[in-house]
C-alpha cells in the first residue's frame, strides 16, 4: 500500500519514491578531546568545512567530560579563521533539571547567562557539571547559513547532562550571530580548565 501526498507518491511497497529530492547529512570533521584548553573547528584547516557548501552545519557532542568540577561547557564564532573568537551575540536559554533527591526546577538563567550583544562565550549548558568519573554531557549545536552576508547567523541547540547535584538537566539555548560577514570557525571550551574528553562531531546537512 503506497503514501500519496497531494497527487504525489511519497512510499510505494515500503520504499521511499527515488524520484524524491533527499537531503543527507555528511560527516565533516570529528575532534576528540584530552584534556583540551578548546575544541575549534576552522574552515580549511585539517580537513574542516565551513562555508556555503552547507546552508546547516550541525554539531554532536558525545560524553563531554570536563576536567573542573561545577563548570559550564560554550561555544563561540570567528569571522577571521580563528585569530579572534569574538562574534557579538544576542540569545537566551531556558533549562528544566530534576536531581536525585526528586527536586525539580526550570526557568531562565539570571542575566549573567543570557546573551544581549555579548561578544564572550555563549553557553550550550546553562549548569554546573560535575568533573566525577561518570559525568557527562550529550546533545547538539546548529548553526545555519554562516556563509551568508547578507543576514545574521541564527544558532540553537540543546545539551543534556548528569550535573554535579547531582541532577539531570536539559538545556536549550537560541540566538544569532549579530554579523553580516561570514561566520568561518567555532570554538567550544569550558568556563574553566580544560574538556578532559568526549567527542565533537561537525556535519554539513544538505
Amino acid at each position: 500500500m503506497g503514501l500519496i501526498s497531494n497527487g504525489t507518491t511519497i512510499f510505494d511497497a515500503g520504499a521511499l519514491d527515488s524520484g524524491l529530492a533527499k537531503g543527507s547529512m555528511s560527516l565533516i570533521k570529528k575532534l576528540t578531546a584530552s584534556s583540551s584548553g578548546t575544541l575549534s573547528f576552522v574552515h580549511g584547516a585539517s580537513g574542516v568545512v565551513l562555508d556555503s557548501t552547507y546552508k546547516e552545519y550541525f554539531f554532536t557532542f558525545k560524553d563531554i567530560h570536563p576536567g573542573t568540577d561545577e563548570v559550564t561547557f560554550r561555544f563561540n564564532f570567528s569571522i577571521d579563521s580563528g585569530s579572534n573568537y569574538n562574534v557579538a551575540k544576542t540569545g537566551t536559554n531556558f533549562y528544566a533539571g530534576h536531581t536525585e533527591g526528586d527536586a525539580t526546577g526550570f526557568g531562565s538563567p539570571g542575566s549573567g547567562q543570557q546573551l544581549a550583544q555579548a561578544t564572550g562565550t555563549g553557553y550550550v549548558v546553562v549548569g554546573d557539571m560535575g568533573s566525577g568519573n561518570d559525568e557527562c554531557l550529550a546533545g547538539y549545536f546548529c548553526l545555519f547559513d554562516p556563509a551568508n552576508t547578507t543576514s545574521v547567523k541564527q544558532y540553537m541547540g540543546k545539551s543534556t547532562m548528569y550535573g554535579s547535584n547531582p541532577q539531570s538537566q536539559i538545556t536549550y539555548t537560541g540566538g544569532y550571530a549579530n554579523t553580516t560577514s561570514a561566520v568561518n570557525a567555532v570554538q567550544f571550551s569550558m568556563s574553566s580548565g580544560n574538556i578532559d574528553s568526549g567527542d565533537i562531531c561537525l556535519y554539513g546537512i544538505s
